[in-house]
């Protein structure tokens, strides 16, 4: 979803003359965050079909044969010059209806996921975000890196500390577990919270799910450690918590191939345990390059500590992280996958 936002505004910001239509599940952030920048949303029917229960195997393949045909009725309507899809079984059944129409595929994950790899046959092209998710093809991919959200590069760091409520001088580490947020990761940090208060000012973005838990961990604390504890269910303007972050403790998700090499923000990475191996790619692409380090899951309590505290202590260690995301940069990766959609569009008028 956050790709895509990020091509749609390098669209507009170019002043191409774009008509769009985002087409998507029904309900949840998604359909939020895409009418909020603008966008028409129409939604389709449709289901994952590897790896289900048997049992549900006949109701997905309905819904996908649904998908299928409400496709066909939008595209009829819209009448679009080119497609492009960043993934999910959703894209599916617009990819089968879809298949004359030029396609442009973008891969967000170092390694592709089983919707991505079916969409895959029916790109005109496909953009990737690193070298590496080269080797999962045959033929040749564009490598664009990942496209940053304009809204990110907003925040200078003294504005960021000074909107965040930041006052003291020691380094700041950033706790988030995606959108969603992430348990294990909340509750390590809750198990440790009064040491990590003594390193460093956190910014704590916890989801909603265990937001009570948050709330109720911070009556605990000291007036003074209150003021150093910064925690949010969820922050729209992600730019400024990782403008003003020394060290970030995160999953391992796409974003995080962008978002941190963009702000130079060394890493300790916890790839999500039952997302089948997509999050440690990319975790152990980013820690290959020296630009992260990588807890387990399973040991995340006994770890973090320690490792937040190694990282925090040790000044040299971080710069060399720095300037390893900072090697791993790609800022213009909208505006190329944006140019590659336009031409693609041309191509079919030609």
């Amino acid at each position: 979803m956050y790709p895509a936002l990020a091509v749609h505004s390098a669209l507009t910001s170019q002043h191409w003359n774009v008509e769009t239509l985002w087409v998507g599940s029904e309900g949840g952030m998604e359909a939020e965050l895409v009418k909020r920048a603008g966008i028409p949303y129409r939604t389709i029917p449709a289901a994952g079909v590897h790896g289900v229960d048997l049992r549900a195997l006949p109701g997905n393949l309905l819904q996908l044969s649904r998908g299928i045909w409400t496709s066909l009725r939008i595209l009829r309507g819209f009448r679009p010059d080119v497609l492009f899809f960043t993934g999910g079984y959703v894209a599916v059944p617009m990819a089968i209806a879809g298949q004359r129409i030029p396609t442009l595929l973008y891969i967000p994950d170092i390694e592709p996921g089983m919707a991505l790899k079916a969409l895959a046959r029916f790109a005109d092209r496909i953009t990737v975000t690193a070298p590496d998710t080269q080797s999962y093809f045959i033929n040749s991919v564009i490598v664009t890196g990942y496209p940053l959200r304009p809204d990110l590069s907003n925040w200078a760091r003294f504005q960021a500390r000074t909107a965040l409520g930041l006052s003291s001088n020691k380094p700041t580490l950033l706790i988030f577990g995606g959108s969603k947020g992430a348990r294990s990761l909340n509750r390590a940090t809750l198990a440790h919270l009064p040491a990590l208060l003594e390193l460093a000012e956190v910014v704590h973005i916890s989801g909603q799910l265990d937001w009570d838990e948050i709330e109720e961990a911070e009556t605990g604390l000291t007036s003074a450690q209150r003021k150093r504890y910064h925690t949010f269910p969820y922050l729209h303007e992600m730019g400024k918590a990782l403008a003003v972050a020394d060290l970030v403790i995160s999953r391992a998700g796409a974003s995080c191939l962008g978002e941190f090499p963009f702000f130079e923000l060394p890493a300790v990475l916890v790839p999500y345990p039952h997302a089948w191996r997509y999050q440690k790619v990319n975790a152990s692409y980013l820690a290959q390059h020296g630009a992260a380090v990588i807890l387990d899951d399973s040991r995340l309590q006994e770890e973090l500590l320690d490792t937040v505290k190694v990282l925090l202590e040790n000044p040299g260690k971080r710069k060399s992280m720095q300037a390893a995301m900072r090697s791993l940069s790609k800022p213009d990766a909208a505006r190329a996958i944006a140019s590659q959609l336009v031409e693609l569009a041309g191509e079919k008028s030609l």
